[in-house]
């Protein structure tokens, strides 16, 4: 039989071979997609770091990517999702370098060419289970142009940038403090330092005359001078004079100057100026012409000008000047206090803030901007000024808008960006010495005796270029003309900064335009109770992959989606992946039972005309429900358009029209009024006598136009299963490939009463049972029930044409009452929906002395229990667990009595 459906979706048995089937067509790659598409849709993919397998983060990254790309791809537009992976320079090195230290090796010992051969055989193999975890995804992404930030072409592009930025003067190399991780040997930018708050001791030490407090007395070895604020009377005096100062065994001579950055409220309004170890007190240095004293060296110990503590860790120096100054009597007291400590955002060593000799990005530099495609209205601007003004002209939108005040907070206290890192693995600086010349070009010099910078240039550098480098340049090519600026840019809040806006700023730069139309930002994946996931923490995780495998790709991903909204944070357990598991399998149902019930499966493009009142709402609201979905997913309300869908199908589809549709034969809903208007119904599936289709064939076309169509409207969100179902039209295009729909504006612009009124029997229908529930009769289905209501309100609710309808829904037998004159019946449970007034008559059903009993025993009961809470001897006695028990038995029991005595009440 052509209709023979498995009973249930095998989603482990069908996804692979669905994929396969996907990349083998070759569509994936917008070159190779049919017929004439003009406009382009571009969604570079956050490139996943190369360093080990995907987690929640990246499967929601994958999902709402993959939901636009399908969107658009079937909306007619040449969609690139570009896929790719980030060498990670700082975090990749690190993993590698433990990986071989449980070998017994170092990367020292190994030498930089042979620990870079290592680290590249840990990517591939990264590498391939990323490219495995993102086809599970059902990720559509073009693997044809996917990119690596060390290819060959990318490394090219990063050099290319590096050269014109240097010669334009935005890129220099000075000597100033940096943020220094000890544990990776290397620079980190301002914002790859994270804060951890800490409990901390604030020690006040007797400074000369003077008293100061500070948390790191180990640096007050280094201090060149003692800042007040020139408002601060008590310091008055003192300001610019010198001291020579002894500190246990140290001395240090120290000038008094005053700054309003200084707090006269912290510790004693004095400070001690550190200009080696503080960015503040380095700016105070350069405008007081302090001396500058380094005192801790790059690998975490004191230097020789620490005297005494030279040789020492930061930690041990810190104890043993401690224990110097107090027996020296320098200790006046110690407080506790709260304070942030900032350590490196991959390795969580604490940070040292010391100065020294690197590379950096001037981002307050003026530019001639004449020529650049920006609209700004003036001639100059720095790159902080473009990357400002592109946000704040909308040339880019950032949903949510509120994230905008984020980034202008940022970009407007921008330092300049240090793009060196002292590690081996990442792109070397394209810089050349030989004695006192230097050389600056995206090729090596010719001739001997050059030597190249040994550092490598910060991660984000290049990944700041993604946009465009992946589409060939400096190369003037055809994709570059196609598709930058990309249409989307989709990641997460933490790496707004990062990555965001330093693409911001790269683009604006080299092409002279914003890299993006729109960034979209999804919150951070938590766990079932708010917790951040972590790896230290197995119990707070959930592996994408294991619940691909038990679930399904496309629960995975719903559950990813539905209920996350931009900018905010959402929560993934396993139930919330089974419950969409559910809604799959409803869905795969809902196509059985269709399939199964037609006469032959087969594609009904045009609306068929609507013959009944059921036809014309389900119409009517799939066509607003298409028009919807529609526009929410072209403004990327990706959640909303998800839960849109789920209602329809569910409810309006599956619960309402199509139990309507296994109504075969009735008087008014089926049959002219002139044939025989006894009902027959089919158990699903449904077949007739002949056993062909068991539906009326306008149902057969109806039923198999919205699933068509359906099928499409959830294609990007469940990509398998929408897949699997299509098979069974019998046609070689693939979903995938299928037009997105058009709204049938003769049905969408139907009057509102349609659905209106279509509403009000559902409320009807609803109220009914609800009745019957209330009243012991919800297994019952001949209750006679009378519906009151003018004539007027009959036709306009179809009441007389639904009639057949509610009473096989709602398991009843009605009496239409048009005559409001004529009396209630006696004896009867009622309820009002809108015009129309239910009475379930309850004669010989239910015994009212028995209910009013009931009720007299269960009050009785109450004031048992309410004395018992009262009764101070009880409650002070009890145990805290029994009182509680007693409270919730006695809102029980209220609960209870309200239900009974609303059964009596509604009597009459």
């Amino acid at each position: 039989m052509e209709n023979d459906i498995p009973k249930a979706y095998d989603a482990k048995k069908a996804e692979d071979g669905i994929y396969k089937r996907w990349e083998e067509s070759g569509f994936f790659n917008p070159d190779n997609l049919p017929g004439k598409r003009k406009k382009s849709f571009y969604i570079p993919m956050p490139p996943p770091n190369a360093t080990g397998v995907l987690h929640a983060g990246h499967a929601v990254m994958l999902s709402i990517q993959d939901i636009a790309t399908r969107f658009q791809r079937m909306r007619g537009k040449l969609a690139l999702w570009l896929p790719g992976t980030d060498h990670a320079a700082i975090a990749t090195q690190a993993v590698v370098e433990k990986i071989i230290a449980k070998e017994g090796k170092t990367r020292q010992g190994m030498g930089r060419e042979k620990f870079l051969e290592r680290v590249d055989e840990f990517i591939k193999n990264s590498q391939d289970t990323i490219h495995v975890q993102m086809r599970r995804m059902g990720a559509s992404c073009d693997w044809s142009r996917e990119h690596y930030t060390l290819d060959e072409g990318l490394s090219h592009a990063v050099s290319e940038a590096f050269v014109r930025m240097y010669n334009d003067g935005l890129i220099y190399r000075g000597h100033r403090i940096v943020n220094w991780c000890p544990r990776c040997g290397s620079t980190l930018a301002d914002d790859e330092v994270e804060y951890k708050t800490q409990k901390a001791k604030l020690f006040y030490i007797k400074y000369g005359r003077f008293t100061i407090a500070t948390t790191r007395p180990e640096t007050k070895v280094g201090d060149t001078a003692l800042a007040v604020n020139p408002d601060d009377l008590r310091y008055k005096d003192y300001i610019g004079k010198e001291y020579d100062i002894e500190l246990a065994s140290i001395k240090i001579h120290i000038k008094v100057i005053a700054d309003i950055a200084i707090d006269p409220g912290f510790g004693t309004g004095a400070l001690g100026v550190t200009p080696a170890h503080s960015l503040i007190d380095y700016e105070m240095a350069k405008n007081y012409n302090l001396p500058i004293i380094q005192v801790i060296g790059q690998d975490g110990k004191m230097t020789q000008s620490a005297g005494v503590y030279a040789g020492m860790d930061v930690k041990s120096a810190r104890e043993k000047f401690v224990e110097d100054l107090t027996k020296a009597s320098l200790i006046e007291k110690i407080e506790e206090v709260e304070n942030n400590l900032s350590v490196c955002y991959r390795c969580g060593t604490a940070i040292e803030p010391m100065p020294s000799e690197q590379w950096f990005v001037d981002v307050n530099k003026k530019l001639r901007i004449t020529n650049y495609g920006l609209r700004i209205p003036q001639k100059e601007a720095s790159l902080k000024e473009m990357a400002l003004y592109v946000v704040r002209s909308k040339q880019i939108k950032i949903i949510p808008e509120r994230f905008e005040k984020i980034y202008f907070n940022w970009m407007e206290n921008l330092h300049d960006w240090c793009i060196s890192r002292q590690i081996w693995f990442g792109h070397r600086i394209p810089v050349w010495y030989k004695e006192k010349e230097i050389y600056v070009g995206a090729e090596p010099p010719k001739g001997e005796g050059w030597k190249q910078d040994p550092d490598t240039l910060d991660t984000w550098f290049s990944s700041g270029l993604w946009t465009f480098s992946t589409l060939g340049w400096p190369e003037k090519t055809k994709d570059l003309k196609t598709y930058h600026p990309a249409t989307l840019m989709e990641t997460a809040y933490d790496i707004l900064f990062f990555w965001v806006a330093r693409m911001i700023i790269m683009s604006n730069y080299l092409m002279k335009e914003a890299p993006f139309e729109t960034v979209y930002i999804h919150g951070l994946i938590k766990d079932k109770n708010g917790q951040k996931m972590s790896k230290s923490k197995p119990e707070t995780t959930i592996d994408p992959v294991g619940m691909i495998e038990k679930y399904g790709a496309d629960a995975m991903r719903l559950a990813l989606v539905i209920g996350n909204t931009p900018g905010n944070d959402s929560r993934l357990y396993e139930e919330k992946i089974a419950g969409f598991r559910n809604f799959t399998n409803k869905l795969w149902n809902i196509s059985r039972f269709i399939f199964t019930s037609v006469e032959k499966i087969q594609l009904v493009l045009e609306a068929p005309a609507p013959k009944t009142f059921s036809d014309k709402y389900i119409l009517k609201t799939f066509e607003n429900i298409k028009s919807i979905v529609t526009q929410d997913l072209e403004e990327y309300r990706f959640s909303q358009a998800g839960e849109v869908l789920r209602e329809f199908t569910w409810g309006e589809f599956a619960d309402w029209y199509i139990e309507i549709a296994k109504i075969r034969s009735t008087k008014s809903e089926i049959r002219n009024k002139t044939q025989n208007p006894k009902p027959k119904t089919f158990s699903s599936p449904l077949v007739g006598e002949d056993g062909r289709g068991g539906l009326e064939t306008e149902k057969q076309e109806i039923l198999l136009y919205i699933l068509e169509q359906l099928l499409i409207l959830w294609h990007p969100f469940m990509p398998f299963v929408t897949e699997e179902i299509w098979k069974n039209f019998q046609t070689d295009e693939l979903l995938m490939m299928r037009q997105w729909p058009k709204v049938n504006n003769t049905l969408h612009n139907q009057s509102k009463s349609i659905v209106n009124d279509f509403t009000q029997i559902q409320k009807i229908i609803i109220a009914t049972r609800n009745l019957k529930a209330e009243n012991g009769l919800a297994s019952r289905h001949d209750v006679p029930i009378a519906f009151y209501a003018k004539k007027s309100s009959l036709k306009a609710l179809h009441l007389d044409e639904m009639k057949a309808i509610i009473e096989r829904l709602a398991g009843v037998k009605i009496e239409l009452v048009t005559q409001y004159s004529k009396k209630r019946p006696k004896q009867s449970a009622f309820t009002v929906v809108g015009v129309v007034e239910i009475y379930l008559s309850i004669t010989g059903i239910i015994d009212v002395d028995a209910k009013q009993k009931e009720i007299a025993d269960k009050e009785a009961y109450i004031k048992t229990l309410e004395q018992k809470l009262s009764n101070k001897e009880f409650t002070t006695k009890a145990p805290k667990q029994i009182i509680e028990k007693e409270k919730q038995k006695l809102l029980l029991q209220k609960d209870e009595l309200h239900k009974l005595k609303g059964s009596i009440n509604n009597l009459i």
